[in-house]
């Protein structure tokens, strides 16, 4: 627990010096993109703004993914940052058509820009924005960091290529460059953008986390010495990187004293082969109907269930 808190300290710290850090920017590349006439630097400037709705929203939800759980919130509140990155993603979306619809009306009416504030201003975006997604890299499998890492290193490389557009442009004078670039960083941001609302939704719906197979987990608990069957199978994320598993389990007759190193052997190949701590299995010793997710015996008189909970 230790570790966890000062882990979320840390990342709150990280984030607090990415919100200065980007809205230095954004302000930096509106004026100059102004300045210069270009539609590619004001693209950075609505990315980079997005951005810091993005790392505001994730330090909210570090902030509420470290309160205890309580009896009103029994999972306590590991999904806030599942949900903040579900806004984030959507906002990018909506960030993404607007940059490309504006791209696509100055392909049509080109305006002459200033290629060398568009690189002076776009290699100082690199800079910070590297620095940012190197500082959130280690903490990128938390889907909630992983989305504001994705913001920065879209920026990086993006800014990387508004750089690359400014030489063309000063080499050719082809200033359709400039909402051609603008294009590039639309797309690049609706496709990061996109993946993050698809897993996302599939959290916040209670589907299977994407990097289980039910199948091997119903393998894997088939394969426990003492397990007859397994039905009523269910896993879903309570947060990004924590797993929950409810299941039947059907053994042999025997005493419920005597059914501990089957549940203890189950439990730990979950742990162990699929990273699922959080369980909930329901011994059968005969085989009952399932119906509305709870368990009927199909003759009242013969029915003996041993409950056993892990958690």
């Amino acid at each position: 627990m230790h570790m966890v808190a000062t882990s979320s300290r840390r990342m709150q710290r990280v984030l607090l010096i990415s919100l200065a850090a980007t809205l230095c920017y954004v302000a930096a590349t509106f004026y100059f993109g102004l300045r210069a006439h270009s539609l590619a630097l004001l693209s950075e400037s609505g990315h980079n703004l997005s951005d810091t709705l993005a790392i505001g929203l994730s330090f909210v939800a570090v902030y509420f993914q470290r309160r205890p759980a309580t009896d009103q919130k029994t999972f306590g509140y590991q999904r806030a940052g599942v949900l903040a990155a579900f806004v984030n993603a959507l906002t990018l979306l909506v960030l993404a058509a607007w940059i490309a619809l504006s791209a696509i009306h100055r392909l049509y009416a080109p305006v002459a820009v200033q290629p060398r504030i568009m690189m002076a201003v776009a290699a100082a975006g690199v800079l910070m924005n590297g620095a940012i997604a190197a500082l959130l890299w280690k903490s990128s499998s938390d889907v909630n960091i992983r989305t504001v890492f994705l913001h920065m290193l879209g920026d990086t490389l993006s800014t990387a290529a508004v750089i690359a557009g400014g030489a063309g442009i000063l080499a050719t004078g082809a200033f359709w460059l400039d909402p051609a670039l603008s294009l590039f960083i639309a797309a690049m941001i609706a496709w990061s953008s996109a993946s993050i609302v698809r897993e996302t939704l599939n959290i916040l719906l209670e589907g299977t986390p994407r990097d289980l197979s039910l199948a091997d987990i119903r393998a894997a608990v088939n394969a426990v010495p003492g397990v007859l069957d397994v039905h009523d199978l269910h896993v879903w994320s309570l947060g990004s990187s924590s797993h929950a598993l409810a299941s039947h389990v059907t053994i042999g007759e025997m005493p419920i004293s005597g059914s501990a190193s089957i549940l203890d052997a189950i439990n730990c190949a979950l742990r162990d082969r699929f990273h699922i701590t959080h369980t909930t299995i329901q011994f059968e010793i005969i085989g009952c109907e399932t119906t509305h997710g709870c368990s009927a015996p199909p003759e009242p008189e013969a029915a003996h269930h041993a409950h056993s909970h892990a958690h």
